[in-house]
């Protein structure tokens, strides 16, 4: 498995192509050799691309707008071409569904033809989860739904490992259940600030990373991409802090 950075960790130093160059520039030096790219802002995906390769980054996955990916299918795949990587990722379901099993299966009914689309060109969309995929009605999460909804050919699942325990699943069990569908996991740790959870570089906080790591291993998991939403102190430091305590276990 190799572990990338999540770009959406340095959001706020990539809204110009300058900054981007100059971020990704950081990144390789901590160590990382790919990258997801997220949150960035309005750079062509063909300059992206000459960054990345100039800086022997490899662009293994996305998270591509919810409505682009909706009504924009063609030119996303396209876009995905251009930077060498065969997996579109969802950050989340749309906030106009409702977060109940009837909101899921509009989700999944309006988002298959999209994932049909992305399968057809030999690529695959991939699913983002935050907590409340894991509320429960009538005896099964939302999670469940989800994963039963689409086949594993038309839907993937970047499995986020923080977000897991924020909505009281075990990471590892989780991983596990999800053996073939979980190409790129998102690592973030868990840490307590007084009555607070709060995000903190990996195998830094709470979490079980050694379950966490051997559950990826056994399910075929390729990419570890470390994310951390919110940071204390600089969001380059946290991504490589975190390369650090994964390097330290033999993970590069």
């Amino acid at each position: 498995m190799i572990i990338g950075a999540q770009l959406y960790t340095v959001r706020e130093q990539c809204q110009t192509e300058s900054d981007l160059e100059a971020t990704l520039a950081q990144v390789a030096d901590i160590g990382y050799t790919t990258v997801q790219v997220s949150g960035i802002g309005p750079v062509a995906p063909t300059r992206v691309r000459q960054i990345c390769d100039r800086l022997n980054l490899g662009i293994v996955v996305t998270h591509t707008a919810q409505d682009r990916i909706l009504n924009d299918t063609e030119q996303v795949i396209e876009d995905h071409r251009i930077y060498g990587a065969r997996h579109i990722g969802i950050g989340s379901m749309p906030g106009h569904y409702e977060r109940n099993p009837d909101g899921i299966d509009r989700f999944l009914s309006d988002y298959r033809p999209a994932a049909e689309k992305i399968a057809a060109a030999g690529m695959q969309l991939h699913y983002h989860n935050h907590n409340f995929e894991f509320a429960i009605f009538d005896g099964q999460t939302l999670m469940q739904r989800l994963i039963d909804g689409m086949p594993p050919e038309l839907l993937g699942f970047i499995l986020d490992t923080y977000w897991l325990q924020a909505g009281g699943a075990d990471p590892a069990l989780m991983i596990r259940q999800l053996a073939g569908r979980v190409s790129v996991i998102h690592l973030k740790d868990m840490a307590m600030r007084g009555h607070d959870q709060i995000m903190t570089p990996v195998l830094s906080g709470n979490m079980n990373f050694k379950a966490i790591l051997d559950a990826c291993s056994v399910a075929g998991t390729e990419w570890l991409m470390v994310e951390q939403d919110t940071c204390d102190g600089e969001p380059i430091d946290c991504l490589a802090e975190s390369y650090r305590n994964l390097a330290g276990l033999g993970y590069h």
